[in-house]
């Protein structure tokens, strides 16, 4: 069995990540859950590392001695997959995410009409927030595809690895992969004005100099998006904000304040007929939520956000609440990820 045989198998299947470990069987993810692949034996030390290995280049082997953790991109037919290639108990792992060969589209994966009239800005930052696996890079690759459609733009993406491969309509895209054409993601944004941009996309904001960086380039005129794994709103203002030293916090503050468009964050929750369904918490930055960002009073984002729906905004057990009066999904899964999820038990 080689890593191509069960990149096939995952394709097959439908997996959104296929996982190897030593002394277990390879296995997939399905609808959020882990199943072993039928049939398959247990992986060896040796097994494994001639399977990973050998689909690796002289460069990357070299990377992955060095570093013990390598992420890249590879391709299968019209499938891709996100690698990550690591070392645990001092053998290989991989985790591999499957992406699918079909661009997104907004009103498939079912995103608020709200979002439509954000991604239609010509500045701000919008951030897409949650977990890992709970959609963030399929979401932000809709709102790219949209905008790449509906109007002529310059986007430029920074991603690691690239995953979605976006095809020019209306817009031009550049699309930058971290290692290959960029040293870090630091170093390709400080670049970026020099490339006429007037969308960037950022596939993750991991540390302070790419946070500071991001939010100057909002600043600057250009519409940026961006993810962060913060489960919502309010924890992605603290997150950003406390990620700076204290003496910097205030003016960091302002800066949010005034370039925040809007904060998406979801989760992934199971359908009653299998698959799983969406529940989204978003935030726009009105001159309410502006003013409880400068003035450090983020504890009451929520309820701001619970009470603008004319705004189009929604908290995430409110749209949860939805889905379970709509019936796609089981009361004690809406309760597993509700915030609140005694609010339930009032709904006939």
């Amino acid at each position: 069995m080689t890593l191509k045989d069960l990149f096939k198998i995952a394709i097959e299947k439908k997996a959104s990540d296929l996982h190897l470990v030593v002394g277990r069987p390879p296995f997939l993810r399905i609808d959020g859950e882990l199943v072993d692949i039928e049939g398959e034996k247990e992986l060896g030390e040796k097994d494994m590392e001639t399977m990973v290995l050998s689909s690796l280049d002289a460069e990357q082997k070299s990377k992955f001695t060095e570093y013990k953790e390598l992420d890249f991109g590879t391709e299968l037919g019209d499938y891709r997959f996100r690698v990550n290639i690591h070392y645990e108990r001092g053998n290989i792992g991989l985790v591999a995410r499957v992406i699918t060969d079909k661009m997104p589209t907004l009103e498939e994966i079912q995103m608020p009409e709200i979002v439509y009239n954000l991604l239609d800005l010509k500045h701000g930052l919008i951030l897409v927030t949650g977990p890992t696996g709970c959609g963030k890079s399929t979401a932000l690759a809709a709102m790219i595809n949209y905008i790449n459609t509906n109007r002529r733009a310059n986007i430029i993406t920074f991603e690691d690895p690239i995953e979605y491969q976006f095809k020019a309509d209306k817009s031009v895209i550049i699309q930058r992969q971290l290692g290959r054409d960029m040293m870090s993601f630091n170093n390709g944004l400080k670049h970026a004005l020099r490339q006429d941009p007037d969308v960037i996309m950022v596939g993750e904001m991991r540390d302070l100099e790419t946070i500071a960086t991001t939010i100057t380039l909002a600043e600057t005129g250009h519409l940026v998006l961006a993810t962060l794994h913060t489960y919502n709103a309010a924890q992605t203002v603290d997150r950003i904000i406390d990620i700076f030293p204290p003496h910097q916090q205030n003016q960091v503050r302002m800066q949010v304040a005034n370039t925040l468009a809007g904060v998406v964050s979801q989760r992934l929750l199971h359908k009653i007929d299998g698959g799983r369904v969406a529940a989204r918490e978003v935030m726009i930055n009105n001159p309410a939520v502006s003013n409880l960002i400068r003035e450090n009073k983020i504890a009451q984002l929520k309820t701001v956000i619970e009470t603008s729906s004319k705004e189009g905004m929604v908290s995430i057990d409110q749209d949860i609440k939805r889905l379970y009066k709509e019936k796609l999904i089981e009361k004690t899964e809406a309760q597993a990820y509700m915030d609140n999820p005694e609010l339930i038990e009032k709904l006939k």
